[in-house]
């Protein structure tokens, strides 16, 4: 595909949940990602649409296209939630479709053991949380206190909220519907002319018994009607 500049464009679809390893065939990880990205160059459009998954393979995607030579132009169709809307934010350009979202919350993780894992576990969420702010403030310009705020609240935005907040530049469009339409509509002045065009081109062959003084008045009841 092309570009809005007429440059050719390639398209990679980030669909499904994002992992380390893919044990059902239908997740996405770093490598297979990768593979792609890399098999050509130029402009690129990733869609996405996504769950989310592995935080830390998120990063390494999104590491990926951050360091990619040309522009990333991301577009989500369905919802890029948790991991995957880290992914979102290395877009040059972030769009939304209408009826897309995005959702940003806390990372998790299980843990077992004494009271001593259970504090490391806290200290490594609490930084892999500082990490997904990197992200966020980067593309958004928020406060990483706000940020931290929406992140508690697990946060749900429709497109518009996402634009508004900054995780989105804009929404996607019809451009169908954004073509000119052309011009096959007159103002009242264009057509009475053209109904008096029509008359004068008519007068040589009126038929016998009438005259222009008809059509004349015929024009003034049609113009009461314009």
């Amino acid at each position: 595909m092309k570009n809005e500049t007429g440059q050719e464009e390639r398209v990679l679809e980030l669909n499904g949940t994002i992992a380390e390893d893919s044990w059902f065939e239908d997740e996405i990880t770093p490598r297979m990602f990768k593979e792609e990205l890399l098999s050509d160059s130029g402009p690129i459009t990733i869609w996405i649409n996504s769950p989310g998954g592995d935080c830390i393979a998120a990063s390494q995607i999104y590491s990926m296209l951050m360091d990619y030579k040309d522009t990333v132009t991301v577009k989500v169709d369905g919802i890029a939630a948790s991991a995957a809307s880290v992914i979102a934010m290395a877009g040059t350009k972030v769009m939304l479709a209408p009826t897309a979202m995005i959702m940003i919350h806390n990372p998790s993780m299980s843990a077992f053991g004494e009271r001593k894992d259970m504090e490391k576990a806290i200290d490594i969420l609490n930084e892999v949380k500082e990490s997904i702010i990197n992200a966020y403030e980067i593309k958004t310009g928020q406060s990483r206190t706000v940020l931290s705020h929406l992140m508690d609240s697990e946060t749900w935005m429709n497109a518009k909220k996402a634009v508004e907040l900054g995780f989105a530049d804009e929404i996607l469009t019809d451009e169908k519907k954004q073509a000119p339409a052309e011009a096959y509509m007159f103002g009242s002045k264009e057509f009475e002319m053209s109904l008096v065009n029509k008359i004068t081109k008519r007068v040589p062959t009126l038929k016998k018994g009438r005259n222009v003084n008809e059509l004349k008045d015929k024009l003034v009841t049609i113009k009461k009607l314009i």
